[in-house]
Order: C-alpha cells, then structure tokens, then sequence
C-alpha cells in the first residue's frame, strides 16, 4: 500500500501547527512559572490568613 505525497498546503499548515503549538508551550511555561515563585516566596495567602495583631 503505498500512500500519496502531502500537498504543499498540508506542509505549510503542519509548520503552522508546529509554530503555534511552540508558542502556546512556551506561554504555559512562562505562566506556570511565575505561578510556582509567586506561591513558593509566599506571596499568595489570602488575606483573611493573616494573623491580625
């Protein structure tokens, strides 16, 4: 069986795909790590933890 060649549209899209997805990977990255310093330096409790002095 063999298969037919990719038309040139479905190889300008793959590289569109691969492009997006990279950019979607590195924004999640950059989210998730500002996530992790903002909890690890303690800067995400919630006011009503606090204790009042």
């Amino acid at each position: 069986m063999s298969f037919r060649e990719d038309h040139e549209l479905h190889k300008r899209r793959l590289g569109r795909n691969v492009g997006l997805a990279l950019v979607l990977a590195g924004f999640i990255a950059i989210v998730f790590g500002l996530t992790v310093v903002k909890v690890t330096r303690g800067d995400y409790e919630p006011e009503n933890a606090r204790i009042q002095n």
